[in-house]
Formats: C-alpha cells, structure tokens, sequence
C-alpha cells in the first residue's frame, strides 16, 4: 500500500521536530509516495519559515529532489469538489480538506495517509483511510 503524505508529515524529513524519526521511518518504509499539489506550497512556505538562508537553500534542494519522485494529484474540478464535501462533512480546514480530497481520488484501499494534524487524521478516519502517525 502506498502513502499519501501530507505537509505535517513531509516537513518533519526536512526540519528536526518532534516525531520527525517516525515520519522518517515510515516515509523510508514506503517508496511510493502520493500528495496533492498543493504540498509544494505549503512546503516551500514553511521550510522558509523554519530556516534561516543557508539551511533553507540546502533543505531545498533536497525537498526538490524528493518532489520529483512523488505521485503528484492534480487540484482540479473532481480533486476540489471532494475537498469541499469532506470540508461540509467534517468541518476540517480547506488545505486539510484540500489533501483528504486528494487522498480520496485514490482511495482507502491504496492509500495510508500520513500525518501528524490530529484533525486532519480523525477525518481520514473517519473517511475510512488507515492513517499513520497520530
């Protein structure tokens, strides 16, 4: 089974935070790796946050290269319907309902969703998704 990675867990490969070698571990577990395409954004912006200059050049070369090697799910008309239904049912947060809605064009039966955003990991759940993480 495949992973789909979220920001909270992808973040913690990049920048030393608690749980970050259990992220790892299961990242490094899996080789395929899904995310929708709004995980560069988030990424990006908070990798620069968390980093002064010179650690965030490096750190971003290296996120460059792990993003070349994800499965990468378009935020299009079916990708965002989803999302806003799963907003409607579960009162989670847009970009949250953003990576549930690209979880779901793969569905529970190919996808564990890894995370370490509590809401977020009760609505996988809740969606039927094994989540990974908390």
């Amino acid at each position: 089974m495949a992973l789909y990675v979220d920001t909270s867990a992808l973040l913690k490969r990049y920048v030393e935070e608690p749980d970050s070698a259990t992220a790892e571990a299961y990242l490094l577990g899996d080789p395929d790796w899904y995310t929708g395409r709004h995980t560069y954004v988030e990424t990006r912006r908070n990798l620069h946050r968390a980093l002064d200059a010179a650690d965030f050049q490096r750190v971003r070369r290296i996120f460059e290269d792990d993003w070349r090697r994800i499965s990468i799910v378009e935020l299009d008309e079916v990708t965002c319907q989803l999302a806003a239904d799963i907003a409607e049912m579960t009162g989670v947060r847009s970009l949250d309902a953003l990576h549930l809605g690209a979880a779901s064009r793969l569905g529970p039966q190919t996808v564990q969703v890894l995370t370490f955003d509590v809401r977020q990991a009760q609505a996988a759940r809740h969606l039927g998704f094994e989540v990974l993480g908390v």
